[in-house]
């Protein structure tokens, strides 16, 4: 389901767009592609690929809305639980459940999830931080199968460690 490398842990709730992901990109200097965009940007390798290892919640829709936020306060423990809760919420195919990305005590994304044909639909609400003045983006992901949602949070918890 993961439609970029990011060369880091990255979950990706929906195939392609509309979708959202939480990730933690590392981006090497090394490789060769860093440094030819670099050089094409005029930079050094190391401030292209910038500060790596730190976690960004993206949210892209079909109308070219999106919005792109940092979460230097969250943690591989905390991204782990929240994988952990969705994993859980799977369980029932059934049932209706919404979970939550708290970050400094602020819920920066909600995800409706919804029983859709042998899987699941969501209604993602990315509330970026105050100090962003952006309003929320409500993103709607259409159905995905219990099964791949399964897969890419397995994927995503062993890529965390």
């Amino acid at each position: 389901m993961s439609p970029i490398a990011v060369g880091g842990p990255a979950l990706f709730l929906g195939a392609d767009t509309p979708c959202v992901a939480l990730l933690r990109p590392e981006i090497d200097p090394a490789r060769p592609e860093v440094r030819e965009a670099a050089e094409r940007a005029g930079v050094t390798p190391e401030e292209f690929a910038g500060p790596s290892g730190l976690w960004q919640l993206i949210a892209d829709r079909t109308d070219g809305e999106g919005r792109e936020v940092a979460l230097p306060e969250l943690g591989d423990a905390a991204a782990a639980a929240f994988a952990e809760r969705l994993l859980a919420a799977l369980d029932d195919p059934d049932a209706e459940f919404t979970e939550t990305l708290t970050v400094a005590g602020r819920e920066l994304l909600r995800l409706d999830a919804r029983p859709a044909g042998e899987g699941f639909a969501f209604l993602a609400r990315l509330t970026p931080p105050e100090s962003a003045a952006t309003p929320p983006l409500d993103v709607e992901i259409g159905p995905t199968s219990t099964a791949d949602l399964r897969a890419e949070l397995e994927l995503f918890r062993r890529n965390l460690g």
